[in-house]
């Protein structure tokens, strides 16, 4: 039984444009559990795993700049919750989990865009902006299999609920969860390639995903009451360009998403950028970064597009910071047309690990 622990605190500061000017800080705070069945004794494989979490403070997009995308990847409110409850079961190459999960570890995930702090380098907007997914901070139960076919690829698929039972006074801690028909299914299968060529590592994701819920209970826009599937398409590549050693190198992504018109508000995104790893530090823990997110809409809104610039520094085993620039054009996530924000931001994480 393996104990975890981190807690990430962030000092928010719009400078210009949004909805307003000012700061906010706010934070998040992860208590992690991890039960291996064969290291108890029991049986090969299996894992048991839940993931405790805290979030309190401002909400910098909803307060101060006003956009789509989030600004902040820990913004989520005033919550202390169960995000994740599952076990896995591994039998050869195939692995089997059940339980509360969030869909944005296993699909979805670029590496080199983990590093930043806007949240469409996370879970691309395509998906998080236009279904209830079971993505950060609210997650539903689901049932997920992952294939390693051989070395190189690795296919995926999953079922989610299709509607996250939301935070109120019936689900606080979110393990009361109204599931039904009505609310559909989220159904996503992914596609992995890794490459090793050049000894420059790379891989190639592509991903297919369908929600059947009935929209018309969440879309003005729409009057009957069929049902209709909402889909969409996503591609993501992660290459490493060059590298001088096992910690000095150069990394690069690219994150798209499309989705039909008709049903969504941002019907298409595209986001890429460029990371250098061992900047400073000798360990080549340390990451230089810098990426653009462009968030698509219908032509009479347009679109939102986000440069962001970040650094990230060790300090100690388990301390980090990282100051971070945010230039966010044309905000589309406020009722009205806004001004382009800019705005900094400094992030602080503690973590640690125990038995």
């Amino acid at each position: 039984m393996e104990f975890g622990g981190s807690y990430t605190g962030e000092i928010f500061n719009n400078l210009s444009g949004g909805i307003q000017t000012g700061s906010r800080y706010l934070g998040m705070a992860n208590i992690t559990l991890n039960f291996d069945t064969q290291k108890a004794g029991l049986w090969k494989g299996g894992t048991f795993f839940i993931n405790a979490v805290n979030t309190h403070g401002g909400s910098p997009s909803g307060d101060l700049t006003g956009d789509l995308q989030v600004a902040s990847n820990i913004e989520a409110g005033n919550h202390t919750y169960i995000q994740e409850l599952w076990f896995k079961q591994v039998l050869g190459q195939v692995e089997i989990s059940a339980g509360l999960q969030d869909l944005n570890v296993d699909f979805v995930s670029s590496e080199h865009a983990g590093l930043y702090l806007n949240s469409s380098f996370g879970i691309v907007p395509t998906i998080s902006v236009n279904i209830p997914a079971s993505v950060f901070p609210l997650t539903t139960p689901g049932i997920s299999v992952k294939w390693s076919v051989s070395e190189n690829i690795i296919l995926s698929g999953a079922a989610f609920d299709g509607y996250p039972t939301d935070f109120d006074n019936n689900n606080p801690y979110n393990l009361r969860w109204n599931i039904n028909s009505k609310e559909g299914v989220l159904a996503i299968s992914e596609f992995q390639y890794y490459s090793g060529a050049d000894r420059l590592p790379s891989s190639y994701k592509l991903g297919f995903f369908i929600h059947n819920r009935d929209l018309a209970l969440n879309n003005e826009a729409i009057t009957d009451s069929t049902y209709e599937n909402n889909y969409g398409f996503y591609f993501i590549a992660d290459h490493i360009l060059w590298q001088r050693d096992e910690w000095h190198k150069l990394g690069v992504f690219l994150q798209t998403g499309l989705t039909p018109e008709k049903f969504n508000f941002n019907n298409y995104y595209i986001g890429a950028g460029l990371n250098f790893y061992g900047l400073t530090n000798k360990n080549g823990e340390d990451a230089l970064g810098l990426a653009i997110a462009h968030a698509g809409a219908d032509k009479q809104t347009g679109s939102e597009t986000t440069l962001e610039l970040t650094y990230r520094l060790p300090i100690t085993k388990s301390i980090i910071i990282q100051p971070d620039l945010q230039y966010i054009i044309n905000p589309l996530g406020y009722e009205e047309k806004l001004e382009n924000s800019f705005c900094v931001a400094i992030r602080f994480g503690v973590s640690f690990k125990g038995m």
